[in-house]
């Protein structure tokens, strides 16, 4: 999707895809052949010692927790690192902006995804106040500069996505947040102050876009209404980002287990959880 799409507000309210949706068993079917080849993916980066980060951004209740979800179950935690940094501490405050995101940077070997990253300074931190508009400024100059560090100097493969909610959608995900238990912790003070200023994150959305959509490190807006497919195509964009090729599978077999020996079975009571099920 162009992201000159998103510039109009009219363009936003019929952002969504004109597809039905996807039904779970089309869904779970696509699902388990990119799963593969994410394995695949895996494979070639520890191989190759490839560096990759993957940023996640977008208005709450775009998907991202899920479409982060959907990338890393059945690949190694080990390898797909997650990070999702709470909000910086009274000392983090005085470092330099970019400061406590360089920890998390990967080495070869590794993906480190961003649910939420440095852009914070872009989006929540300036609707909410919380940065000032000279910071966000010198962020909006400096993040083109820090990324092509990254990139050219670095070798880091750097893939950075926006996901595009529709606006009755999201007010339908968050009202089901409020009203089932089960997803009551996704909803946040800061979401609920933050629901309000739609047109706020979309002219914050609009100047990061123009400020740090850059040869090296552009963006990628991928329209979320529809769940299931966003999750599959932008795992399909990120296997059609990095270059890989299938490892010959290795010929595996089974050890033959040892033999009990002088083995005894404690008696030692152990205690079983109740089996309700």
């Amino acid at each position: 999707m162009p992201l000159a799409a998103l510039n109009s507000d009219a363009a936003e309210t019929a952002a969504a895809s004109t597809h039905k949706k996807l039904s779970n068993k089309a869904y779970l079917k696509e699902l388990e052949k990119l799963e593969a080849e994410l394995v695949h993916l895996q494979e070639w980066i520890i191989q190759k010692g490839l560096k990759v980060v993957i940023v996640f951004e977008g208005r709450d209740g775009a998907g991202k927790g899920g479409t982060i979800k959907a990338i890393t179950g059945r690949v190694s935690p080990r390898v797909f690192r997650v990070v999702a940094l709470p909000a910086p501490t009274e000392r983090e405050k005085t470092q330099m902006y970019v400061q406590r995101y360089l920890p998390h940077l990967p080495a070869a070997g590794e993906v480190v995804i961003f649910d939420r990253s440095w852009y914070n300074r872009a989006g929540v931190e300036r609707v909410m106040g919380f940065a000032s508009d000279e910071q966000v400024e010198d962020f909006l100059k400096g993040a083109p500069l820090f990324e092509r560090l990254m990139v050219s100097k670095n070798g880091i493969i750097l893939l950075k996505y926006w996901l595009e909610v529709d606006m009755d959608e999201q007010t339908r995900r968050l009202e089901a947040r409020i009203t089932d238990p089960r997803k009551r912790w996704k909803l946040s003070p800061m979401d609920l102050k933050s629901y309000s200023r739609w047109y706020d994150y979309s002219q914050s959305r609009d100047d990061m876009f123009e400020a740090t959509d850059s040869e090296w490190a552009p963006w990628f807006a991928a329209r979320s209404d529809d769940k299931k497919r966003v999750r599959l195509n932008i795992i399909k964009h990120i296997l059609s980002s990095i270059p890989y090729e299938v490892a010959k599978p290795l010929d595996i077999k089974l050890p033959k287990r040892q033999s009990a020996g002088k083995y005894q079975k404690s008696d030692h009571p152990v205690k079983y959880i109740p089996e309700m099920f």
